[in-house]
């Protein structure tokens, strides 16, 4: 049996101000909760309570488990040391770190390019993280994501080999920046200690890396898919991580944005719902 996890995010629950319309945490983990979902991460800061007590009644009045929450963090700058302020999330902390390398901007339309001495701080502080959540017996992992520091092949492989942490691997943001996620499942399975599941029109992914539309624009026209509607070789995927060995949480992920509460049962839930019949059917 796979671990199937929900996220906020497939709801329109954003880190990113002016994402779109918040729906509330009760709907949102009451819709997961009757998916048959056991587990969720967190979202963005404030969305779940901060403190452990407060957020593990919260999610477990739903019957729902804390998989682990995204945090993003500007890991390049030398003038900024990350690790106090990440600690300073850690306590009471549930599942996995998922750790994003921010550029220091709002939103994920536009990053700036890294120089040597960059580079040489983010991957040090990849490794300083990696071993501070050890120390308090939790994963770290990074994320690959559209509009951070680690976007494109090259920028995760170098991640892939000039550090130690563990890699979430994200399949809709990898392939949206230029890297086969199904090809990295493959060659690095070992390094992949979570993955966030998400589908995505190839089409829609290549006009974001030619510059030709925003990110946020693309999400908005429908950029990611339900699970099996889009490029994305999802079972493949599951099918290479399940035979090395991986017995990870498989967050279902679809970004996604809302101008408007859905009425019940419409809206994301059915999609949601959609990609985890097509995940449980794949699934060995």
């Amino acid at each position: 049996m796979i671990r199937i996890a929900g996220a906020p995010i497939s709801w329109g629950v954003c880190e990113v101000p002016g994402w779109g319309y918040r729906l509330p945490a009760g709907r949102v983990l009451a819709e997961m909760a009757a998916l048959g979902l056991t587990a969720t991460e967190v979202g963005p800061d404030g969305y779940l309570p901060a403190d452990p007590a407060e957020r593990a009644d919260v999610t477990g009045r739903h019957g729902l488990e804390v998989a682990g929450g995204f945090v993003p963090a500007v890991l390049h700058d030398p003038a900024h040391d990350p690790v106090p302020g990440v600690v300073a999330t850690l306590a009471g902390w549930s599942g996995v770190l998922v750790l994003a390398a921010a550029t220091g901007g709002d939103g994920y339309d536009a990053r700036p390019e890294l120089d040597g001495t960059g580079w040489r701080t983010l991957l040090t502080n990849l490794d300083r993280l990696l071993a501070a959540a050890a120390d308090r017996g939790i994963t770290a992992v990074l994320h690959p994501h559209v509009g951070t520091m680690v976007e494109t092949p090259a920028e995760v492989y170098r991640v892939a080999e000039d550090s130690r942490i563990p890699l979430c691997l994200d399949t809709g943001h990898l392939l949206a920046g230029g890297t086969d996620p199904a090809a990295l499942a493959r060659e690095v399975p070992g390094r992949v200690a979570h993955v966030h599941l998400k589908d995505v029109d190839a089409g829609w992914a290549e006009r974001v890396r030619a510059g030709e539309v925003a990110y946020t624009d693309a999400v908005r026209a429908g950029m990611y898919r339900p699970l099996g509607g889009g490029d994305v070789d999802v079972a493949g995927i599951v099918a290479t991580l399940g035979a090395s060995g991986y017995a990870g949480w498989y967050v279902l992920e679809q970004d996604t944005m809302l101008a408007a509460a859905p009425p019940p049962g419409e809206g994301p839930v059915a999609e949601v719902r959609e990609s985890l019949e097509y995940l449980r059917a794949v699934a060995p």
